[in-house]
Formats: C-alpha cells, sequence, structure tokens
C-alpha cells in the first residue's frame, strides 16, 4: 500500500501544485484505507478514491464592491462542491484574507468525510472569499456580501447546495448573504445556515461545535471509565468554537485556562468560569477587542503575545489533561505535540479543522492517547446545521433541549461508528482510522450504487 500511496500522492500534487494543506487532507485519509482497499477489491475498480478526491464542481469568480469611501475593490469567490453522493453539498463559507483554492478543496474534502458520520443525508463541500471582515462598516460587508451572493445564487440551493458560516462569516454575514439570496430568487427558502432565530434559524448552531467536541471528548474518556469534572483544559481561539468549548467544559466540572487570538493568549490559573467567559464573550463578538484585554481585566490571568520566531506555540506547553485546538489549521506542529504529550496531555479533541500536522497526529497516535480528529470530533457544528435543514424543511422550529438532546445523540453515534470501525479494521483506539474509515464507506458505497457519475 504505500507504494500506492506515494503513487496515488505523486499524482495528486502533480494536478493539484501549490496546495499544501490539500495535500495533507487527501494524504492523511489515503494512509488510512489500506484495510478498506484490500478488502474490497471493487473499490479500487471503481476508482472510488480518485473520484473522492476530485471535486465535482470548481467554482471561482470575481466580486466587485464598492467601500464607504467610493473605493472599488475586487475579490476572488470561490465555491468548491466536492461530494454530493449522499446528500446536497454542505459546507461552510469563509471570508479570510487567507482564503485560497487549496485550502478550500481540503475544508472540502474534509467536509465530505465528516458530513457522512454525522448520520444525516449531507454531502461536502465549501467557499468563501479572500475578504476580510475584520475593520470594516456593516454597511461594507453589506455590500460586498450582496456582491458575493449576485454571483453564488446561481449555483446554490437547499437540493443542490446549503452553505453555513466558518471563520469571518457570522450571523451578520449570513443575514446579509441570505437577504440577497431572496431578492434574487424572489423566494423564502433555506439555503443557508446559521441563520437567526427569528427567521428560521436553529437554537444550539452558534455553540454546536463546541459543544461537539466535548461531548467528543467525553464519549472518548468513557472508553477508560473516566469523566471530564476536575480536568484541566488548555483551549485555542476565541471565536464561537473556543467560546462554547469553554462554555461547555464548565458545565461539565472541567477548568478551561486558555484561549488565544492571532495577537497572543492568555494563561487564567483559576479557570476561565463563567462570569469571565461572559466577558470574552462581550469582547469579541461585541467590541470586537483583543484577547489582550482579558488579563487587565482579571489578575489571575496572564497574557503572552506570540513571537513568530518560535518554532511553536507557547499555548501549549502548560500542564493539562486535556487540549481542544479550536483555531484554524496546522496550529499545532510536531514540537508542540511534543509538549503536550510531555506535560501530561491525553485527551485531544479537535474543534478546528485539522489544527494538527501530520507529524503530530502521528506523535498522538504513536503515544495512544485518547485523540480525537477535526472531522469526527467537530462534526457537531454540521449536524446541527443539517438539523436546521430539517426544521427548515418541516416549517417549525425545536426547543433548546431538543437540538442539544439531539446533538449529543449524534456526537454518540459519530464516536461509536469511529471506535467501532477502528477495532474492525484492527488499530482499536485509532480515532483517525475510523473516523476515515467510516466516511468512506458510506460515500464510496453510495457513489458505487449510482454508478460512474
Amino acid at each position: 500500500m504505500n507504494d500506492q500511496v506515494s503513487t496515488l500522492m505523486a499524482d495528486v500534487k502533480a494536478k493539484n501544485p501549490s496546495e499544501p494543506e490539500f495535500h495533507q487532507a487527501v494524504q492523511e485519509v489515503v494512509e488510512s484505507l489500506s484495510p478498506v482497499l484490500d478488502q474490497h477489491p471493487e473499490y479500487r475498480k471503481g476508482k472510488i478514491l480518485e473520484r473522492i478526491i476530485e471535486p465535482e464542481r470548481v467554482i471561482m469568480f470575481r466580486v466587485p464592491w464598492q467601500d464607504d469611501q467610493g473605493e472599488l475593490h475586487v475579490n476572488r469567490g470561490f465555491r468548491i462542491q466536492m461530494n454530493s453522493a449522499i446528500g446536497p453539498y454542505k459546507g461552510g463559507l469563509r471570508f479570510h484574507p487567507s482564503v485560497n483554492l487549496g485550502i478550500l478543496k481540503f475544508l472540502a474534502f474534509e467536509q465530505v468525510f465528516k458530513n457522512a458520520l454525522t448520520t444525516l443525508p449531507m454531502g461536502g463541500g465549501k467557499g468563501g472569499a479572500d475578504f476580510d471582515p475584520k475593520g470594516k462598516s456593516d454597511s461594507e460587508v453589506m455590500r460586498f456580501c450582496q456582491a458575493f451572493m449576485a454571483e453564488l445564487y446561481r449555483h446554490i440551493g437547499p437540493y443542490r447546495d446549503v452553505p453555513a458560516g466558518d471563520i469571518g462569516v457570522g450571523g451578520r454575514e449570513i443575514g446579509f448573504l441570505f437577504g440577497m439570496d431572496k431578492k434574487l430568487r424572489n423566494e423564502f427558502t433555506g439555503v443557508l445556515t446559521g441563520k437567526a432565530l427569528e427567521w428560521g434559524g436553529s437554537l444550539i448552531r452558534p455553540q454546536a461545535t463546541g459543544y461537539g467536541a466535548v461531548y467528543f471528548a467525553a464519549e472518548m474518556l468513557k472508553t477508560r471509565h473516566e469523566g471530564l469534572e476536575g480536568m484541566s483544559c488548555l483551549v485555542s481561539g476565541s471565536g464561537n468554537v473556543a467560546q462554547y468549548t469553554v462554555e461547555k467544559l464548565n458545565n461539565m466540572g472541567a477548568r478551561p485556562l486558555t484561549l488565544s487570538d492571532s495577537g497572543g493568549y492568555i494563561y487564567d490559573e483559576a479557570g476561565i468560569k463563567e462570569e469571565k467567559l461572559s466577558f470574552i464573550m462581550d469582547l469579541k463578538n461585541v467590541r470586537r477587542g483583543r484577547i489582550a484585554e482579558y488579563a487587565n481585566k482579571f489578575k489571575s490571568a496572564t497574557y503572552t503575545p506570540f513571537d513568530p520566531k518560535l518554532d511553536y506555540n507557547p499555548l501549549w506547553d502548560h500542564k493539562a489533561q486535556c487540549a481542544f485546538p479550536s483555531a484554524t489549521q496546522n496550529e499545532i506542529n510536531a514540537k508542540d505535540a511534543a509538549n503536550l504529550l510531555r506535560n501530561g496531555v491525553y485527551v485531544v479533541s479537535e474543534g478546528a479543522n485539522m489544527p494538527t500536522t501530520i507529524e503530530g497526529v502521528n506523535q498522538f497516535l504513536d503515544a495512544k492517547i485518547l485523540y480525537g480528529p477535526g472531522k469526527a470530533a467537530n462534526a457537531g457544528g454540521v449536524a446541527t446545521s443539517g438539523l436546521e435543514m430539517a426544521q427548515n424543511s418541516m416549517r417549525l422550529s425545536w426547543t433548546r433541549d431538543e437540538v442539544d438532546s439531539r446533538l449529543l445523540l449524534i456526537m454518540q453515534a459519530i464516536h461509536k461508528v469511529c471506535f467501532q470501525t477502528a477495532e474492525k479494521y484492527g488499530t482499536p483506539g485509532n480515532y483517525v482510522n475510523g473516523a476515515n474509515i467510516a466516511g468512506f464507506l458510506k460515500v464510496a458505497n453510495a457513489m458505487m450504487d449510482q454508478g460512474l457519475v
């Protein structure tokens, strides 16, 4: 299989140059699939893996818009419709200067497997633009969103592709995007998720990814007859995922110690409890301030600015038992992984997409810690987006407790299928293999049933 992996990866890199994140995502999945392909030669004959790697459709378009001073700008928009074998394309829109084709293809590829694990009928996609909403007025963000949707609306719909939010795309942006889509179509339809509650959104959706990552960690700990109560936890990021990871950790009796933004991180030995989290939510969601202000407010905390010269992230160099990377891709490298293990971390549940490099993942697997990869551990967000789609289709709204209970059941089901699949294919406790194989099997079987399309 090593030769086949090398041959396949050489082909992927030749076809998709200068896309390292996509290469990384593909390699991690391909390396897990050896026992499946050995037992199912029909997948090789049908070139299922090669077909999953190739997007069904890549849409790229210009987005011209005007700022408040009347200056014109041109950004680049994307939508990657990766795989629709088990349902309409589903995946977020990301507005950030780092957005490019390779990053979105990696995210869309991951989304295919993540969505397959949720038990809901959703294919995989991703999109966005190299637009930075930070520092922009509401009017500027609105004009950009309207220009973006003026093209995207042609390619999405409730039975075709249902985008959601992601980095840089929150409730404000979803509202502007939805409004423009509604105007262009002259119809009110569930074409986006992450909507406000008053017009079709779901309770728990903002919380879902963070809550789900904590639920997944709790399920992993149950396999060792342990729980989260009393556990010290490192959390990165300070957006929705990180905030609600901290909230759920507090609810389950754990002690979250850290949060971060692009400038640096705070470490609070006393724990980031409810009243402190409320300050963070106001700081980040309302005032859009910097995490450094937390250390000025709470004397139990220290703030450390990130030094770009360092080859490791000091946030991951504190004693703890659990880590919840919730910021961005590749935030844990090999040195960070070694620091986490040295400091006693034995539970890692990924709230972000692919936050650990392959070298870091291999260290976690070799150490046999409880490691939940993003495509399983952070699937709560897209699962609740799927629940929002269901509510929109039925023209009703479920209660908070009902959505949360469904989310918990979905995360328990994801954990169960990953755990059992890893055991079935000879790698017990390896959630990376379990998630990759279980997701692949569901998509592959659907593709085989539907023929060469």
